[in-house]
């Protein structure tokens, strides 16, 4: 297993779009949360096996809720933990994501001299009226200066993550967001689309009729323009929602959408030996005290069927810049592709097929019309 993810549930407040497994917390308990994460591993090694054993650590992830609220000592004997019980790759990829408040230069510092190489900065917009909307609990330009702040550290790369499609009333303006961003060298960014997800206030505004999402036109082209803008200033667009300068790519994200096996710990963190996926138990409270009673946290296992790895390898290729092999010619499959060639949603590369930014905007319904066809596409 070279690739794990480490899920750190705690945040300040609870974002109005976020349906994800969070833990509120005034105080975060950072030191009892690390000891459950070694305890969960002890318990996972074991059956883990074989798989586990002469196997280094490439890429090790902690995401969220807010990692960046863990106490810098206590992330950084996480990291070194995992140095000890697996040991590291060469040039491992080491990433937080990390609130721009929390982000100063001693954190930034203790962060990098713990083996953090890499962060994942939650900018989201840098409109006032957006990140109060949003419930965010920083201020509008923190994330220029955590940005700033962490490439004056030395970190090695510094994503971004941006919000589009915004309710219109708000004034929004990502691409402008993206520019003045830009000015302060990031190396990468994740742009996502805002979506409405149950449970979460966004889904009661919108219920309502309080709150409006952007019509499809609208949405497509702030899309575009986010991808403009990015490629104007050398980004490559090499996943749907991910842009990255030369040599800067997510190499977490990126084992995840090959399909390579990973660990994930924590609550509600999914794993996938390549045949199987599990997931543990979302609650935090749950999780803690099930893991402190020396019990495996899982909460449930699927093993997938051949049918539904094909659909996943198809899926997740289209999602990148890797594409898919073509159908083969005079096939229905490849009667799909050739219409979508025709309209500029797909391009044929070489030896594989790959979306275009407008094919990204249709990728649910290309991949639905290249399963129906008979030959599977």
């Amino acid at each position: 297993m070279r690739h794990v993810y480490v899920h750190v549930p705690f945040c300040r407040r609870r974002c109005s779009y976020c349906d994800f497994a969070i833990a509120v917390r005034r105080t975060v308990p950072s030191e009892r949360f690390v000891e459950r994460i070694r305890q969960e591993w002890a318990l996972r090694r074991s059956a883990l096996g074989a798989q586990t054993r002469d196997a280094e650590i490439e890429t090790l992830y902690f995401g969220g809720g807010t990692p960046s609220l863990l106490h810098p000592r206590d992330l950084t004997s996480l990291i070194a933990f995992f140095r000890d019980e697996v040991g590291f790759a060469a040039n491992p990829e080491i990433t937080i994501e990390a609130n721009p408040d929390d982000v100063d230069g001693m954190s930034a510092a203790l962060w990098c001299r713990g083996g953090v190489n890499r962060v994942s900065l939650g900018v989201q917009s840098l409109s006032a009226a957006v990140l109060e909307w949003m419930h965010r609990v920083h201020e509008s330009e923190d994330g220029l200066k955590g940005v700033a702040l962490l490439k004056d550290a030395g970190l090695a790369s510094v994503s971004v993550d941006l919000i589009f499609g915004l309710p219109e009333g708000l004034g929004a303006d990502p691409a402008d967001d993206l520019r003045r961003l830009l000015e302060v060298g990031p190396d990468h960014v994740s742009a996502y689309g805002l979506t409405v997800e149950a449970g979460t206030p966004l889904a009661r505004w919108s219920a309502r009729g309080t709150v409006a999402v952007p019509p499809d036109d609208a949405y497509a082209g702030e899309f575009l323009r986010v991808h403009e803008t990015l490629a104007e200033a050398g980004f490559e667009h090499y996943e749907v929602s991910n842009f990255a300068r030369p040599g800067r790519r997510s190499r977490h994200n990126q084992a995840y959408w090959r399909g390579r096996p990973y660990v994930g710990l924590g609550p509600s963190a999914h794993s996938f030996d390549g045949a199987v996926r599990r997931w543990n138990l979302r609650e935090w409270a749950r999780y803690e005290a099930t893991v402190r009673s020396g019990t495996d946290p899982r909460d449930g296992d699927e093993l997938l069927t051949a049918e539904q790895v094909d659909l996943e390898r198809l899926y997740l290729g289209l999602r990148t810049r890797e594409g898919v092999p073509p159908p083969a010619p005079g096939t229905p499959g490849d009667q799909v592709v050739q219409a979508a060639l025709g309209q500029g949603w797909l391009a044929l590369e070489g030896a594989v097929v790959r979306a275009t930014p407008e094919g990204w905007l249709r990728l649910d319904a290309l991949v639905s019309a290249l399963t129906t066809s008979p030959d599977g596409g």
